[in-house]
């Protein structure tokens, strides 16, 4: 019989601890979110699984797979959603702008791409800036290494996008393929895929907790999987830590991602603030350091053409969302005033 879990083990740390009143300590059980269900979450506590329902002020898209919640034994409801360490999340589909998270408190995110023509610099860039801007220490994990010739030649290309993140080339269908991920896992630690869909986060997601979490075949004419993971879910890995498996994601779009891109880019960031002009377009503009140094060679063009673009996307869509709370903001006041009117 496996023994319940430890509140270390399931990744508590002094950062939600000191969270905590003297009355919630007293009156409240902490509660990792393993699974998130409409009205109902699924989560662990140290008596075991369990699960609860939302408050009316609390919906299910608050809260992500990994999140730490206070839970009413008396009511079986949430209490309270506690801040969290990290978080991974994007620009939710459709026109509102607002944000759709999906994970929280992570430790170390794989980015998973392949060696095959899947491999994209822009999309890995994007999956960076999504990363740094929820401030989780990102991994390249590149895979298929069997199915190329040159597998140094995609490292390199990881490298040139991201000198400083930490690159592992592997088989995922290879018995060794989960050892050389361990180095991130362990004992209290949360983990967590990003990638599209058919380059084998669930193989390795497999590989890593023992569990068949099930694929199928690759289509070989655009390299997708038919079936991959559908719903975001958490996992015991043997040994210790926890792995928060995710649906392959075709679109990522950014908002209030500024500080991430400016880190995904930032050798190109560090010679923007030497440009003459602090409102330089990084374009035909006298004095602009980006550009001087890709007419050197120093940097690639068309790393800087993708960096300008993820800012733009980025600004347009953090000002439709900044617009859209003023909106609510100003709905807000008005309902209140009438409110007012009609009581006197």
């Amino acid at each position: 019989m496996t023994p319940n879990p430890t509140l270390a083990s399931l990744g508590w740390s002094s950062d939600f601890l000191r969270q905590l009143g003297p009355d919630e300590l007293e009156t409240l059980t902490p509660a990792r979110v393993t699974g998130v269900h409409r009205a109902l979450l699924a989560v662990l506590t140290c008596d075991g699984a369990a699960e609860l329902r939302l408050p009316p002020e609390l919906s299910a898209g608050d809260v992500a797979v990994g999140d730490w919640v206070l839970a009413d034994p008396d009511t079986g409801r949430v209490a309270r959603l506690l801040d969290r360490r990290s978080r991974i999340f994007r620009r939710a589909a459709g026109e509102d702008a607002r944000e759709q998270l999906i994970v929280a408190n992570v430790d170390t995110v794989f980015l998973t791409t392949s060696c095959t023509e899947e491999f994209n610099e822009a999309r890995l860039e994007r999956y960076l800036a999504l990363a740094h801007a929820g401030g989780v220490p990102p991994v390249f994990v590149l895979t298929k290494a069997d199915r190329s010739d040159e597998p140094d030649a995609y490292l390199a290309r990881l490298h040139a996008i991201g000198p400083k993140v930490p690159a592992v080339s592997l088989n995922a269908k290879a018995p060794g393929a989960a050892a050389a991920l361990m180095p991130w896992c362990g004992p209290g630690r949360t983990v967590a895929f990003l990638g599209m869909s058919g380059v084998g986060k669930s193989t390795l997601a497999s590989a890593l907790t023992g569990l068949d979490l099930e694929t199928s075949e690759v289509r070989e004419d655009d390299m997708r999987g038919r079936h991959t993971t559908t719903a975001r879910e958490m996992h015991a890995i043997p040994g210790g830590g926890w792995l928060i498996d995710t649906p392959g994601m075709r679109e990522l779009r950014l908002t209030d991602m500024a500080d991430g891109i400016d880190e995904a880019f930032a050798e190109i960031t560090a010679l923007a603030a030497e440009c003459r002009f602090r409102d330089c377009s990084h374009g035909p503009e006298p004095g602009c350091a980006v550009q001087a140094a890709v007419a050197a060679g120093e940097v690639d063009a068309a790393r800087v053409d993708r960096w300008k673009k993820l800012r733009a996307e980025d600004a347009g869509h953090s000002a439709q969302a900044l617009d859209r709370r003023r909106r609510g903001k100003a709905l807000a006041k008005r309902v209140k005033e009438a409110k007012k009117a009609k009581g006197r």
